[in-house]
């Protein structure tokens, strides 16, 4: 069975059940952790009540600097939303690490921001590295693959829209919550990848809810692809993409043809004013609540819950 391990101010911890037992190591780092899988094994054994989990605050378990490669459009809901019709080229882009934050850290909203979004997803957090040209195969992904963790990549969208940019638009300083948990599974946890279900609410609507059954580029294939252009080491994080249910979806074909034939100033006017009346954005007070797991609970990354609040 999967191992969660907790990282406070004080170090790393074991979770059982609702107690967390300390792990004796020296890890300072993520990947310093994953080297120590012998530490968390023993703490996980230990006869040692522990502390109420209730009782730590809960850093990130992706310490940084690390990379942070993110997969896009990679869910058949979320494609469906945004408009995309027959095949959808596998495509990355990178976050910066200092918009890694806690699973319960405040989203701050950029006061040039208007249209904040969430998109829960599935983190991969690597073991060994992946030099350029590895093939990784369903077998082999535990190999490379050492920890899984729930994640939110935050997204700007009036900045990712009208200047066409991924990494400004979601790499603002917390647009990236991880965690409770770093998930180490065991080899054989991976045959129940895609019974994980994402499940995000805002004030307590559901609004993202399906699993890793709709995913288009599934894992094993997607490390390969990365691995024609980009290494990968131990503790760098890899965001498989969302379903659907984002704030942000794609206009009606009509409006869309629409607006191609207008200046992109005119046509990013109109679709932002429509996008105003659009509730689902997140407010200065929201509270965004995520978790991901497998039903019979094999697997369980605890449950994310991060309030949304405007720059000061």
């Amino acid at each position: 069975m999967s191992s969660n391990v907790l990282r406070t101010a004080d170090g790393w911890w074991v979770v059982r059940d609702t107690r967390a037992v300390r792990i004796e190591t020296k890890a300072v780092t993520t990947a310093d952790l994953l080297a120590d899988r012998a530490a968390v094994r023993e703490a996980a054994a230990s006869g040692d009540t522990g502390t109420a989990v209730a009782d730590l605050v809960a850093l990130s378990p992706v310490t940084t600097p690390c990379r942070v490669v993110a997969q896009m459009v990679n869910y058949r809901s979320h494609a469906r939303d945004s408009g995309f019709t027959g095949d959808i080229p596998p495509t990355f882009f990178r976050k910066a690490s200092g918009s890694v934050s806690g699973p319960g850290e405040a989203i701050v909203r950029p006061s040039h921001v208007k249209f904040l979004d969430y998109e829960i997803e599935l983190g991969l957090v690597m073991g060994a590295p992946l030099p350029v040209g590895t093939v990784v195969t369903e077998r082999d992904l535990p190999s490379y693959v050492a920890g899984l963790v729930l994640a939110n990549d935050v997204s700007a969208r009036d900045v990712q829209l009208t200047k066409t940019q991924f990494y400004e638009s979601k790499s603002y300083p917390t647009f990236t919550p991880a965690g409770p948990y770093l998930c180490l599974p065991e080899p054989e946890d991976f045959a129940h990848l895609l019974d994980l279900r994402l499940r995000l609410s805002v004030n307590g609507d559901l609004r993202q809810d399906r699993t890793l059954a709709d995913m288009i580029v599934r894992p094993a294939q997607a490390l390969t692809l990365l691995a024609r252009f980009q290494t990968l080491g131990p503790g760098d994080l890899l965001l498989t993409g969302t379903p659907g249910g984002t704030a942000l979806k794609a206009p009606p074909k009509a409006v869309e043809k629409i607006g191609a034939l207008l200046p992109p100033a005119v046509k990013w006017k109109a679709f932002f004013k429509s996008q105003a009346r659009n509730p689902h954005y997140l407010r200065d007070g929201d509270l965004i609540t995520a978790t991901i797991a497998t039903p019979d609970g094999r697997i369980d990354l605890g449950e994310q819950r991060t309030p949304v609040t405007d720059a000061q």
